[in-house]
């Protein structure tokens, strides 16, 4: 019997009750309307834009047989120190010049600032001398044949370049 009762009763939601509602939900889809226009939801979502090496080999130029300049350009948001490389020829024997705050031809002495070109001065064989290890057999840049260069940061990022002789 009660639940006859209890669906006999037609009567929908009070006229206050359904009035509060609808300005509830006019204020919140006016609040996510503003969010959206004025770009907040946007600034909440971007995560904090962090700072990036990046560099691009512009140009290399031989000196001699033991001598490479390479004309690097910042293309990332943060300054480039130059720490150390590595010269590998064709067939797997490398050179490496560990410190490269120490000896003659330095990198630039103050980093390479974001979009600014910087050169880098590649020393090998006997142009290096002490400043230098080989490991492998001892190679000079020969024409005709590729080589790759490591260059690693201060912040011991590794970029590498495949160059040509």
């Amino acid at each position: 019997m009660r639940f006859r009762r209890f669906f006999k009763n037609k009567s929908g939601i009070d006229t206050i009750i359904a009035s509060v509602l609808m300005i509830l939900i006019v204020v919140v889809a006016s609040v996510m309307v503003y969010a959206y226009a004025t770009g907040l939801f946007g600034a909440i979502a971007t995560p904090q834009k962090v700072a990036t090496e990046a560099i691009s080999l512009e140009y290399a130029s031989f000196t001699n047989n033991s001598v490479v300049n390479l004309s690097i350009r910042d293309i990332g948001t943060t300054p480039i120190t130059p720490k150390s490389y590595y010269v590998n020829d064709y067939t797997g024997n490398q050179y490496t010049r560990a410190n490269w705050a120490q000896g003659p031809y330095l990198p630039n002495p103050t980093p390479i600032q974001p979009t600014a070109l910087g050169n880098a001065t590649i020393l090998i064989s006997s142009a290096c001398s002490t400043s230098c290890t080989s490991s492998g057999t001892p190679f000079v840049f020969q024409p005709g044949y590729p080589y790759t260069i490591i260059m690693v940061t201060a912040t011991n990022e590794q970029f590498s370049f495949m160059i040509t002789r």
